[in-house]
């Protein structure tokens, strides 16, 4: 390929970095609208969860998929399935027909999010070279997550939620049309091991059932939940049995009897589990509580892009002056005050959310980058590639899982809530509260009982996301005397 081929195409594959990075805020800004129009407050952990499950379970499907019909084919197949999945969330009519489009666009951005860094590693044989890509990489996926809130909260005061889905299609198609254009590469097969079938459909029927018994719990027939739950520990189960055979597995079993990168997971999976408490339900704070524009509820989503790019950045100066485990300290600290932040009450004021916002991307941004450091490090050389993807896969588990419970605590505070009001409140009234554009047509005196309900469900979803990175702090401070252990021997 010739400089001028790479360029382009580097710059079409950083556009569907952004593309990501835009969606995965935008949406945020735009839920309570939407929940409000659909009237679905009780499947609003849906909407998140199936985009992260859709995008957890495909990304090792995708890199496989790459390995036996190209990473440009597996490439395109996944922008496709993006695209067609952001058309259909904006032309939803019904709120389960949203999910079911949120899944397919979830499922495509698995490998818009993931192949990337495959066809970097193609295109950039230089390693300095390829790190500097893989800077641009990181800004180009702030700078989305910096005017994501903004673009939504524009487009839902200015025009539809629907328009926010839209803006997604003509962003895919171009990034899929450079690619397709000035992508030039002979490869078509690069693997010769049987792809790992069994092991792929088991995992993901396991991880959905999973999600979906979650989901079901306080809502649905207990016996359908059981289920559920049953039919994900058989295929997991499952799944881990028959891979024990298997030539290529989907997850090597060698990965967790490795100390040090069993840490690593742990953390990322309780950090990245507790941080998306704060990025889903801030923007619902600030217009239920505070009755701002959706605007200003995404806005305070800024403060966390800017100083993530800050924190991610320092993590390279303290490694200077600390080890690895004590730089994973300082920023699971910081993340920590962001949500000791939000314990306050009602009328927490909006100036304390852009503090709290601004401490959790400080926190998450170093967290990240020295986890990520880690886990390279953690693992043996011939597991690099495989433990970099799994710890990818787990953070989008753990999102995933972690929203579909913060949802259940939600959906709690509310049926109580509504429950003991005796009649006077209803889930509907509930629906539009999150909205501020509809509270004109609420009754002014219920408001404040509205709000207090509101605040409870937010209050108790903020301790338990408190409560996981107090336990990711001792996890760490066990990791510590392990790592000061090593160094004297």
């Amino acid at each position: 390929m010739s400089k001028r081929n790479i360029f382009i195409v580097t710059c079409a594959l950083l556009l569907s970095n952004a593309m990501s990075g835009l969606d995965s805020t935008i949406i945020n800004t735009a839920l309570p609208a939407i929940i409000s129009d659909l009237h679905g407050i009780e499947m609003m952990g849906w909407i998140v969860a199936v985009f992260l499950l859709g995008t957890a379970v495909s990304t090792p499907l995708w890199s496989k998929l790459g390995e036996h019909i190209g990473n440009k084919r597996s490439y395109q197949l996944a922008a496709l399935f993006f695209i067609i999945g952001s058309l259909l969330q904006g032309l939803a009519p019904n709120i389960v027909f949203l999910i079911i489009a949120r899944t397919i666009a979830g499922i495509g951005n698995g490998g818009v999010v993931s192949l990337p860094y495959i066809i970097y590693a193609q295109m950039y044989a230089n390693p300095r070279k390829r790190m500097q890509v893989l800077g641009f990489v990181s800004a180009s996926y702030s700078t989305a997550t910096i005017i994501g809130p903004l673009v939504g909260g524009f487009i839902v005061d200015a025009f539809t939620w629907h328009w926010v889905f839209y803006l997604n299609v003509p962003i895919g198609l171009l990034s899929a049309l450079l690619v397709q254009i000035y992508y030039k590469t002979d490869q078509t097969t690069t693997q010769t091991k049987p792809v790992d079938y069994l092991g792929s459909i088991l995992m993901t029927i396991g991880l959905t059932s999973l999600l979906a018994g979650i989901e079901m719990i306080g809502s649905a027939n207990a016996v359908l939940v059981a289920g559920a739950l049953i039919v994900a520990v058989i295929c997991l189960g499952s799944m881990i049995h028959f891979e024990k055979g298997v030539a290529d597995p989907i997850i090597p079993s060698r990965l967790f009897k490795n100390r040090a990168l069993v840490i690593d997971f742990t953390l990322f999976t309780i950090i990245w589990g507790a941080f998306v408490g704060f990025l889903i339900y801030s923007p619902m704070w600030a217009q239920g509580l505070l009755g701002t524009t959706a605007l200003i509820g995404g806005a305070t989503q800024i403060p966390s892009s800017f100083t993530n790019f800050i924190g991610s950045g320092s993590v390279a100066s303290l490694r200077k002056y600390f080890t690895p485990q004590k730089v994973l300290a300082l920023g699971i600290v910081t993340l920590t005050i962001s949500f000791v932040l939000l314990l306050g009450g009602v009328k927490t004021p909006y100036w304390l959310l852009l503090i709290a916002g601004a401490f959790e991307g400080l926190g998450n941004g170093a967290c990240f980058n020295e986890l990520q450091v880690k886990v390279q490090q953690d693992a043996e050389q011939q597991d690099v590639p495989v433990a970099t993807s799994f710890s990818f896969l787990i953070r989008m588990l753990s999102q995933t899982f972690t929203a579909a419970i913060f949802g259940l605590v939600m959906n709690h505070a509310l049926s109580r809530g509504i429950a003991n009001s005796g009649g006077t409140i209803t889930m509907k009234m509930m629906n539009k509260l999150s909205d501020a554009t509809n509270i004109n047509s609420l009754p002014a005196h219920l408001i404040p009982q509205m709000r207090l309900i509101l605040h409870n469900g937010l209050h108790n979803i903020m301790s338990l996301a408190l409560i996981l990175m107090l336990i990711a702090l001792a996890i760490n401070i066990w990791a510590q005397r392990l790592e000061k252990q090593a160094v004297k021997n």
